[in-house]
C-alpha cells in the first residue's frame, strides 16, 4: 500500500505524476498531476487509495470522486496523431508535462512514476512502481486511468463494434476481429504494429492477435545535443 514516506522527505509543494494508456492500440495517452492536502486526506479515501491497477472499477470511481475534495488536480493528454508522430514514450512525457502545467501552480518537486523524467520546470524524482509506494502518484494514476477510460467510453459510442467500452482500446481478440472487419478508425495508433499490419496486411492481423504476440513497439531514444 502507498503512503507519504517519499513526500515527507521532500520540501515544498509535492505533486505526483502518472499516465494511463501507453499500451493500447487506440485512443490518447492521458496523464495526471496531483497535489494532495495531507490535512484533508483521511477516512475511506486514505484506506482505499492504491495503484489504479490494483483497484476495482468501482473503487477507482470512488477515489476519482473523492480526490478533488482534498487535492489539486491537473490533467494532460497526447493525441493519437502526436503518438504516431513522435512515438508513444515521448508523447507520454509530453502528456505529463501538460498535466503539471494544468495544476495552476508550480510544484517544488514532482514524483513521477517510472524511470523517465518528463520535461518539467521543477525538480523531478522518478519512482519505479511509484503508484504502489506514494499516495500522490497513486492518486495521479487513478485520475489518469478513470479519465482515459471515460474518453474511450465516449469514443465507443461514436465507433461501435470495437469493444472500447470494455477493452478501452487495448489489444483483445474482439478488438482484432473488429479492426479486420470494420477497418481502422482515426483513433487507432497507426505506428503500433497490429494497426500498421491491419492497414498493410489485414489477413495476417488475426493470427498475430490470437498468438498473444502483441506489445508496445520498441522505442529508440536519441540524445539531444
Amino acid at each position: 500500500m502507498p503512503d507519504f514516506a517519499i513526500e515527507r522527505r521532500c520540501e515544498g509543494i509535492v505533486c505526483g505524476v502518472d499516465e494511463a494508456g501507453r499500451g493500447p492500440l487506440a485512443g490518447p495517452v492521458v496523464a495526471a498531476a496531483v497535489v494532495i492536502d495531507r490535512q484533508r486526506f483521511r477516512g475511506e479515501l486514505r484506506r482505499v487509495l492504491d495503484d489504479s491497477k490494483a483497484l476495482s472499477r468501482d473503487a477507482r470511481e470512488a477515489c476519482f470522486a473523492a480526490l478533488p475534495r482534498c487535492a489539486r488536480i491537473g490533467v494532460g493528454a497526447a493525441s493519437v496523431g502526436e503518438i504516431d508522430r513522435i512515438n508513444i514514450l515521448r508523447a507520454s512525457l509530453q502528456a505529463m508535462r501538460r498535466a503539471v502545467e494544468a495544476l495552476g501552480i508550480t510544484p517544488d518537486i514532482a514524483l513521477v512514476d517510472g524511470n523517465m523524467p518528463p520535461p518539467l520546470s521543477c525538480k523531478i524524482k522518478t519512482v519505479i512502481k511509484g503508484d504502489a509506494l506514494s499516495f500522490s502518484i497513486a492518486a495521479a494514476s487513478v485520475i489518469a486511468k478513470v479519465t482515459r477510460d471515460r474518453i474511450m467510453h465516449v469514443l465507443a459510442g461514436r465507433y461501435p463494434g470495437y469493444g472500447w467500452e470494455t477493452n478501452v482500446g487495448y489489444s483483445t481478440a474482439e478488438h482484432g476481429h473488429a479492426i479486420r472487419a470494420l477497418g481502422v478508425t482515426p483513433h487507432h495508433r497507426r505506428s503500433f504494429a497490429p494497426v500498421r499490419m491491419a492497414v498493410s496486411a489485414p489477413d495476417d492481423l488475426l493470427a498475430l492477435l490470437e498468438s498473444g504476440g502483441i506489445g508496445v513497439p520498441t522505442v529508440e531514444i536519441h540524445a539531444q545535443n
